[in-house]
């Protein structure tokens, strides 16, 4: 559990619950904003028949912070939930739930009884939702959500799809499309990218023999072997070379591609060539049908060869089997030549299940997959099979149902999106995305290439399409609404599903007798890409509010919807308004299981959410998911551990900093026996270098922040926010603590709590978007401090009803930004040297050597050198512009895993002549990027620079530890002298009488005396005794309590002791005892 001193992150942020909950936080917002400017925001409907997991977490905490900032900078911003409530996802559950296996178990039932069945688990984990969705500080309307299966939600689609009908751009057609044989019903080609995954499939090689010889036999490969019963053609490529060859092992006499030889054989001595010659040479040769089923299409043309750009030389024999009913480009040439025709006899023999039908009798009723098996064993014994093995591929498998689709020939409804490319691409051009890589690369590509959107589904539970159409298919009426279908048909209908609108009739004008509506639904993704209109049930209602705020100035998904809503968000708009629907756009990545792998519940692969909500809270959880990759649109691997460390990171040091402001505030309160007051219209920052310096520093991060929000990139905003804390604990407060804890003069005291007060104040309103409830808990407990004539008119009930503050420019000083920088890179670049010989910083050092060309750089360092002088320990500072005065140069070595893996054979010898590089060569690599080294380009990406200490090169007799940043050069004498050695031993004394208080749970403000002597009279020990009797003024001022020799002769006084303490090499005895010595 998450706890510091009994803070409880999770428990805390579940009052802070309880708190929006009393004041209807989210409400009362909307209710303040309500006449302010609007930003419109689209929310992404998911569906309730599964729980939200990571990915869904993500993408709503990304949502939630760019909606809190926009209205904390002063916009009203309604955020309405939605949910898909139609389609695959919910008729897949109840086809399980009731046993369903096609069409035919559904007109039994009946289509009433079906979507009774369906609507009672489309909200199934609705409550589980809002619970989750609450508990994560995401402000959302569920109260005045949208659902796809509201009325009047059905209604504006059945509007948007008259106004795309009326404008030429739907149309019937027969395509072979994906389909999924467990939903029964063809995808539309986006949905058939959605979840590829590697299979091994059957691979057989099945023998044509030419009719015109059958002794010599053209060769196909196939990975779909239950395609074979419906072959009608073979396609070769006209330009590339086919060979005969005689198969020394059988004696046949095959025919195919000369590149694919290597298919069938292993070696030329396997085969003699008889006769080479280029593909076209094959146009028209017919030859002897597979399996008899369709033989009888022989006479329309079938059977036949045919030559297509479409064949490759990269797999297979070059010999592509046509089944043209089971494949696009199979159908496509098939048309082309005439083994086909339109309107002519379809050659499907899968149902909607896909089982085979009576025209194939020997593989009848058999699951195509199935019957791969068979269909093999019948080549074989036909004498057909020339070669069989299992190939691995990536083959799509159904979203929804996760089984193989099948490609198969389907008469369909689509909508004309290949006319309308260049406007889907210009007006793409007007959108921002956040990252741009995802529009110019991957969005742009799917637009470009986009097919015409089959948005028809053989289903039940969903939008009904609203064409009426007679028999023949000549006369059809497109309905827009419901006035329109009475006006019409006479019947007033209130819900829109299929059971109360497929049995209403609507009169012929041309003596047709009555027309009957088709009985496809529409897919659920028309359905949430009409969700800017149908949520606000354009144009019937709100069309005056609706067309003030679209396009929506916000929208956010993870970058999977780019082949999803993202695109038939657009493709909608554009068709209606020839409009892009959105302004802006922030794409996340996938969020992984730790081992790279999607997230299953089947593999328990991943911690439950609520789990890592109840053990550390949701800000953190929030907080590392929007630090991550993601937010690029990268992947993440999610690690517990992740979540665990922001809380160490990020909140244990920023609840530190608010209880040394709360502890130290009250202190002053009481020694002043004044009341602390902050008032920021009045504050104008403050004398002392290091306060300037934080205000500077918070300042321009507000300055920072509020460019970078503006432009959507919350992966240049996150992480500059989670290092503030560092500065703010690591540097301010650690170098302020006397001036804070009032130990150098109340004046200076009372500007440092001004300053941290202004400083924290200003963070927390900044971060209150992103961590919406740490933010909040200490609102809470500073507010009470703000000078009443400061927030008259405000509320400052809730920290989120505060604006993002104004960035005070006058505060901004970038001079002392950079000293202080400058100041942080040497003192971090002297850490380094001293971790790295194994010296800790309670032992001094005698001198600090800075190097840097630039004199502005050196002044900067001088400006600060107390604190860099306190802070690594050391005695003098030394500044220069010359590195060759203390035997400094460049070393440079090759990155062994980056230079290896490129240069391969020649890397030994330019290895070994990197490592012998002269400073001249190096700093011409830094200049230039780039060197030749034995005849390679390496580059610096590929070497990595060091400084190193001639060890032969003295000054003084000084010895050197050097390091740097690849901009400053640090160096340090590491030879501390016998009074320095003992300073630190006195450093080390202090820190276990600390250590020893700290056990006992004393406070400063406790009274007690520390008595020491030696564990035994060894020498050792007795050197010990005399340091400590040499700094006793030291270890005294640094405890702030008497120190004294020998033990405590009442045993009633002691309050704790450690008869063996060890320092370095010696070993002494602590006690405390309480009160001051006599």
């Amino acid at each position: 559990m998450a706890e510091s001193e009994q803070f409880n992150f999770p428990s805390e942020e579940e009052k802070v619950l309880n708190f929006w909950k009393q004041i209807d936080a989210f409400q009362s917002c909307l209710r303040q904003s309500k006449d302010k400017p609007r930003y419109t925001f689209y929310d992404g409907p998911p569906f309730a028949t599964g729980l939200p997991h990571y990915g869904h977490i993500l993408a709503g905490t990304i949502k939630d912070i760019v909606t809190r900032f926009a209205h904390q900078n002063g916009y009203h911003v309604e955020r309405r939930f939605g949910w898909d409530c139609h389609g695959l996802p919910i008729e897949y559950e109840i086809d399980k739930l009731l046993g369903i296996k096609g069409p035919d178990d559904v007109q039994k039932l009946g289509i009433k009884a079906y979507n009774d069945e369906c609507r009672k688990i489309v909200m199934r984990y609705s409550s589980e939702w809002k619970i989750i969705v609450n508990r994560l500080g995401r402000w959302i309307d569920f109260d005045h959500d949208y659902k796809t299966l509201y009325p009047w939600y059905m209604e504006s689609i059945w509007w948007v799809f008259k106004q795309l009908y009326a404008k030429g751009l739907v149309y019937h057609g027969y395509k072979v499309m994906p389909f999924s044989t467990a939903c029964n019903t063809p995808l539309s080609n986006f949905e058939s990218g959605q979840n590829y995954k590697d299979v091994n499939d059957p691979a057989v090689i099945a023998s044509f023999p030419l009719d015109e010889d059958p002794n010599v036999k053209m060769i196909a490969w196939t990975t779909t072997p239950w395609t074979l019963p419906s072959n009608l053609a073979l396609c070769v490529n006209a330009k590339f070379d086919y060979v005969k060859v005689r198969d020394h092992a059988t004696d046949n006499v095959y025919i195919m591609m000369e590149a694919r030889l290597s298919t069938l054989y292993k070696s030329e001595k396997e085969y003699t060539l008889l006769e080479k010659f280029t593909g076209d040479a094959l146009q028209g040769k017919t030859y002897q049908p597979l399996f008899p089923y369709f033989e009888s299409m022989k006479e329309q043309g079938a059977f036949v060869i045919y030559c297509d750009d479409y064949v490759t030389d990269d797999s297979g024999t070059g010999v592509v089997h046509q089944a043209p009913f089971f494949g696009e480009d199979d159908y496509r040439a098939a048309l082309k030549f005439g083994v086909i025709k339109k309107g002519g006899k379809i050659v499907c023999p899968v149902d909607p299940s896909g089982k085979f039908t009576k025209e194939v009798p020997d593989f009848t009723g058999l699951y195509v997959k199935d019957a791969d098996k068979l269909i093999i064993k019948k080549l074989k014994e036909a004498g057909r099979l020339v070669h069989q093995s299992v190939c691995k591929h990536s083959y799509p498998f159904c979203w929804r149902s996760d089984t193989p689709l099948i490609y198969k020939a389907v008469p369909s409804w689509f909508i004309r999106v290949e006319d309308i490319v260049d406007d889907l691409l210009k007006n793409n051009a007007k959108c921002y995305w956040v990252p741009e890589f995802v529009k110019e690369k991957r969005f742009y590509n799917w637009l470009k290439n986009a097919c015409d959107w089959n948005f028809s589904r053989n289903r039940y539970w969903g939008t009904p399409i609203p064409l009426w159409v007679s028999e023949d298919m000549e006369e059809v009426v497109c309905i827009g609404s419901i006035d329109e279908l009475e006006k019409l048909s006479g019947v007033r209908i209130s819900d829109l599903h299929r059971e109360n609108v497929d049995d209403i009739t609507i009169p012929s004008k041309t003596g047709k007798g009555v027309l009957r509506r088709i009985s496809e639904v529409f897919d659920c993704w028309f359905e949430s890409g009409s969700m800017p209109y149908a949520q606000n049930h354009y144009p019937f209602e709100n069309k005056e509010n609706f067309e003030a705020c679209f396009p929506a100035d916000f929208i956010a998904e993870g970058i999977d919807q780019t082949r999803g809503w993202f695109y038939t968000l657009l493709v909608l708009s554009v068709a209606l308004f020839d409009k892009p629907p959105y302004k802006n756009l922030i794409v996340n990545g996938l969020v992984l299981a730790a081992d790279g792998r999607k997230m299953s519940k089947r593999l328990k692969n991943y911690p439950n959410p609520d789990l890592i909500i109840s053990n550390y809270g949701a800000d953190a959880l929030r907080l590392y998911l929007i630090n991550s990759p993601v937010v690029r649109g990268e992947t993440l691997k999610f690690q517990e551990r992740g979540v665990k460390e922001v809380i160490k990171d990020v909140f244990l040091p920023w609840l530190n900093a608010f209880r040394f402001l709360n502890q130290n505030i009250k202190q002053w309160e009481l020694t002043s026996n004044t009341k602390f007051v902050f008032n920021e219209n009045t504050f104008n920052g403050s004398s002392n270098s290091k306060d300037k310096w934080i205000l500077s520093f918070t300042q321009s991060l507000n300055l920072f922040v509020r460019k970078e929000m503006k432009a959507y990139r919350l992966y240049t905003v996150i992480p500059r926010l989670v290092r503030y804390f560092d500065q703010l604990t690591n540097w301010y407060i650690r170098f302020n603590r006397k001036r804070i804890k009032g130990e150098v003069d109340q004046s200076s005291c009372h500007a440092a709590l001004q300053t941290l007060y202004s400083v924290l104040y200003t963070i927390n309103r900044l971060m209150a978007s992103f961590t919406p409830f740490f933010t909040e808990y200490i609102h809470q407990n500073i507010r009470h401090w703000l000078a009443t004539e400061s927030i008259k008119d405000m509320n400052t009930d809730s920290v989120h009803f505060l604006m993002i503050p104004e960035v005070k420019e006058n505060l901004i000083d970038h001079e002392i930004e950079r000293s202080v920088a400058r100041m942080q890179s040497v003192i971090e670049l002297g850490r380094i040297i001293r971790d790295r010989k194994a010296l800790p910083i309670k032992y001094p050092l005698p001198e600090l050597v800075v190097i840097h060309k630039e004199k502005q750089y050196l002044d900067d360092v001088i400006s600060l050198q107390d604190y860099i002088l306190e802070e690594l320990n050391v005695r003098e500072l030394i500044l220069s512009s010359e590195k060759e005065k203390y035997g400094i140069r460049l070393r440079a070595e090759p990155d062994n895993q980056t230079l290896g893996k490129r240069l391969k054979g020649s890397f030994k010898a330019v290895s070994a002549a990197i490592k012998e590089l002269k400073d001249e060569d190096i700093n011409e690599l830094q200049k230039k990027g780039e060197l030749s080294v034995c005849g390679n380009v390496v580059t610096t990406d590929e070497i990595k620079i060091t400084y190193t200490v001639d060890k032969e090169h003295k000054v003084n007799e000084t010895a050197y530890e050097a390091h740097s940043d690849n901009d400053v050069l640090v160096l340090i004498n590491v030879t501390p002298d016998e009074a320095m050695l003992n300073e630190g031993l006195a450093r080390e004394v202090v820190n276990r009488i600390q250590k020893l208080r700290k056990k006992a749970g004393l406070q400063p403000s406790n009274d007690v005396t520390v008595y020491y002597e030696a564990s035994d009279a060894s020498e050792e020990n007795h050197n010990i005794l005399k340091v400590i009797a040499e700094f006793r003024d030291y270890i005294e001022n640094a405890i702030k309590q008497p120190i004294t020799q020998g033990f405590v002769p009442s045993e009633d006084n002691i309050i704790i002791q450690d008869t063996a303490v060890k320092i370095k090499n010696y070993t002494i005895k602590l006690q405390i005892a309480k009160g001051h010595r006599n």
